[in-house]
């Protein structure tokens, strides 16, 4: 069984105005009761609403209207929308509540002591601050340092254990590429 189209009472008004479909066709193809179109074609409900195109909106091609308005026993068939949505790999900028906000100069902290050979910009995109906030905790020369404590970020939610191994990954990946980049400046 399809769904219904979008928007059906106006659908269904634009078909009755529109077209010489019959109730039964319309009222099964927006998924309403035919005493409902049959109302609507009577003026009695659906005043003011203006009518919506299926045709252009995609939803019925003049095609099927022509079809079916030619057999009376033949269903509208809603067309395939043949668009598809990706919603993997999608990240959001979800929001932080000002009480979590506090700590993340303390994330920061603590990735820079339990994870050392992540980049200032690595731990200010995971955590969610400026590079130069990063590097001011790094230096010990942030505003608020003697009062930060280090802090789980993955316990504390700011992001996923998945995001941080990442992270982690492509630091390694970096400083071995660094290290191979010396040998060969080396040899040379």
């Amino acid at each position: 069984m399809s769904n219904a189209p979008l928007m059906p009472v106006a659908t269904a008004v634009w078909l009755v105005e529109n077209t010489s479909l019959t109730f039964k066709q319309i009222a099964d193809f927006c998924k309403m009761h035919e005493v409902e179109i049959k109302s609507i074609a009577d003026g009695e409900v659906g005043k003011g609403i203006v009518g919506y195109n299926p045709v252009i909106s995609g939803q019925l091609t003049k095609e099927e209207i022509d079809l079916s308005s030619k057999d009376e026993n033949r269903p509208l068939k809603l067309s395939e929308n043949e668009i598809k949505i990706s919603v993997e790999n999608k990240k959001d900028k979800k929001y932080v509540p000002l009480s979590k906000r506090q700590d993340k100069p303390d994330s920061a902290l603590w990735l820079l002591k339990n994870h050392s050979k992540l980049k200032d910009s690595q731990i200010a995109k995971l955590v969610g601050i400026t590079s130069a906030s990063v590097k001011a905790i790094r230096n010990k020369s942030y505003w608020n340092f003697n009062n930060l404590n280090p802090k789980d970020p993955v316990a504390m939610g700011l992001f996923s254990q998945k995001d941080l191994l990442e992270s982690i990954e492509k630091a390694e990946r970096r400083i071995k590429r660094e290290e191979k980049s010396k040998k060969n400046n080396q040899k040379t």
